[in-house]
């Protein structure tokens, strides 16, 4: 399991100010109300970055962080990822998962013959649809629904799933 759960990307600054916008990777954007700081991949470091303010745009979060507040200091890291550490996550409820524990289990049919690999995991709105690239190559999209999902194991890195009519 990752030590470290992504909850944003800087997509562009906001004003000159040091203010940027964050596209929310996370479930809820108003997560970032409850947050003290989060860590800014630098590319070549964590950088540990206070929350000072928080606002929202559209879908998008609006940070200032604490001592950044120039445009010139924040604009070089747009596209860069925020993250925080797992202890910092929103506790999740029953059949919830974070999409990094997700990435990379072994998908098996609900006969014990495996499947494939989870490779991502679609956000549709409705309920998110896994990406699973099967054992010979091919992709298939399954949706995260009871009747398709019916047991996710972290402990084993293991999905068993039903694959309803007409998924192949």
């Amino acid at each position: 399991m990752e030590d470290l759960l992504k909850v944003g990307v800087i997509t562009t600054t906001h004003g000159v100010r040091g203010e940027v916008k964050v596209y929310p990777t996370t479930d809820d954007a108003e997560r970032f109300l409850d947050l003290e700081y989060v860590l800014l991949d630098t590319g070549r470091e964590l950088r540990k970055l206070t929350i000072q303010n928080v606002k929202f745009f559209k879908n998008l979060a609006i940070l200032k962080f604490q001592g950044i507040d120039n445009i010139n200091d924040i604009e070089m890291y747009k596209g860069r990822d925020l993250w925080i550490p797992r202890e910092e996550g929103q506790e999740l409820d029953e059949d919830e998962y974070y999409i990094a524990d997700l990435l990379g289990m072994e998908v098996y049919l609900e006969d014990g013959s495996r499947f494939g690999t989870l490779k991502d995991v679609m956000e549709t709105g409705a309920n998110d649809v896994y990406i699973v690239t099967r054992t010979d190559g091919s992709e298939v999209l399954l949706p995260a629904i009871h009747e398709c999902i019916l047991d996710v194991d972290l402990e084993e890195n293991r999905m068993t799933v039903h694959l309803m009519k007409g998924l192949l």
